[in-house]
């Protein structure tokens, strides 16, 4: 059958899988029942209208005027990774505590490679999350674009890596960026005034209530954080592809509307959002989501 993963058990790797999650702690031991575990590791693409993502690349044409753009950052959060079963149950997938990458249960997926016009980002790229699963067949699946609440908002100064990267971060009340895109534009024809060099697309969660700018937040009106699924996926044959491309697709990134940041970074009032909000499967400025999230997609 498309699409089945077929893990299995074996007692040798069980028993290390074992030890070594014990000595993790952060999920503690599996039972003895979910004992025979196997490595599963979930690979991500970043593209840019189809084309695959590179730091100084041109890539065009770029929202609905058909412009081009140069990328100068590309990196998402992933949390709450679970594989789905052959009958629909999800099974959580016990990421890899690397100190550098993954912690407890995020991974950031950084594209960008710190080289030309991303000078501003790092050397270090990762596209991909690690972790184990229990032994079994596996048809899909689930995960989060976002950092869960309880990791979101504090001092990411004293974090774990890579909770610890401040580009990653807005401040206490709104935590972390989710999503972070940026790019030079230049347009395909004269635009008029109000044309903008640049165009962003930092997710995250925003009007968050706290008692003071250092202090975390009790809630967030607007959490902003995407479920994604893709069914029949093989995580030994699919990859995850992040088309940015796809969520500019309904915007003009050539204009920026007045007073506000040059593109979506999801503040309410923004007249830049709305397409990309809905891209994003996300409601916006009081208008339910259009649909599900056009980011991801499996190939």
């Amino acid at each position: 059958m498309q699409g089945i993963v077929h893990f299995l058990p074996h007692a040798a790797i069980a028993l290390s899988a074992l030890t070594v999650l014990a000595a993790c702690g952060s999920h503690g031991p599996l039972s003895e029942a979910s004992s025979a575990t196997r490595d599963v590791t979930l690979r991500f693409a970043g593209e840019v209208g189809e084309q695959p993502f590179a730091c100084g690349q041109v890539f065009g044409p770029v929202g609905r005027t058909g412009a081009t753009v140069t990328p100068s950052d590309f990196r998402f959060f992933v949390s709450e990774l679970r594989l789905l079963t052959t009958d629909g149950h999800e099974v959580p997938v016990q990421l890899a505590q690397d100190g550098v990458w993954q912690h407890a249960d995020v991974a950031l997926i950084d594209f960008e490679d710190g080289s030309g016009s991303c000078r501003n980002g790092t050397r270090g790229v990762n596209t991909v999350v690690r972790g184990r699963v229990p032994a079994g067949d596996y048809r899909g699946v689930r995960f989060t674009l976002g950092v869960p609440f309880a990791l979101n908002h504090g001092d990411p100064t004293v974090a774990t890596a890579p909770l610890n990267g401040t580009s990653m971060f807005w401040n206490w009340q709104g935590g972390y960026k989710f999503l972070k895109f940026d790019a030079a534009v230049a347009a395909a024809k004269p635009v008029p005034e109000g044309a903008t060099r640049f165009f962003s697309v930092h997710l995250g969660s925003t009007v968050c209530a706290g008692p003071s700018r250092t202090s975390p937040p009790q809630a967030c009106q607007n959490p902003n954080r995407v479920s994604v699924e893709l069914p029949d996926f093989d995580p030994q044959q699919h990859v995850v592809v992040a088309d940015i491309g796809r969520v500019l697709a309904g915007a003009d990134v050539t204009v920026n509307a007045p007073k506000t940041s040059a593109g979506c970074m999801s503040f309410p009032g923004d007249a830049d959002c709305p397409p990309v909000m809905g891209a994003l499967g996300l409601p916006y400025g009081g208008v339910p989501a259009p649909g599900p999230q056009q980011l991801f997609q499996r190939r």
